[in-house]
């Protein structure tokens, strides 16, 4: 199954769900990320049928082994990018919303190009 930008989206946020709550429910994500309970339903059962999420006997779901790859790929291209902009002078909330835009479409040679240049000079322009 190829994963789409909303699904990206959905793994991602049950990864921050779960790092800062410990444990998440169906509810947690509708909650997050504003969808209504039978869409959110019906992404999850997808989820799980194609093994990216489990869903224990309490309603409590974890990432999988490939959802958590997906999901993990994401945040961190979503943390570097709203840096990088932060860096060049867009205010954080900006920074955010554009890097939620940006993670999904960026190749993965400009995204590891663009991560090694802002790590190697992000404190070089402070002096």
């Amino acid at each position: 199954m190829k994963i789409y930008e909303s699904g990206e989206n959905y793994l991602e946020t049950i990864l921050i769900l779960t790092k800062r709550k410990g444990q998440v429910r169906a509810i947690d994500i509708v909650n997050e990320m504003g969808y209504s309970k039978p869409s959110v339903s019906v992404a999850l059962k997808q989820f799980r049928e194609n093994g990216y999420i489990e869903t224990d006997s309490n309603g409590f779901i974890t990432l999988t082994d490939a959802g958590l790859e997906i999901a993990k790929k994401m945040y961190e291209r979503h943390q570097v990018i709203a840096e990088i902009l932060m860096w060049l002078g867009v205010d954080e909330e900006t920074a955010y919303a554009d890097a939620c835009k940006i993670e999904h479409d960026i190749s993965e040679k400009s995204f590891n190009c663009m991560k090694e240049y802002y790590l190697k000079n992000k404190n070089k322009s402070k002096n």
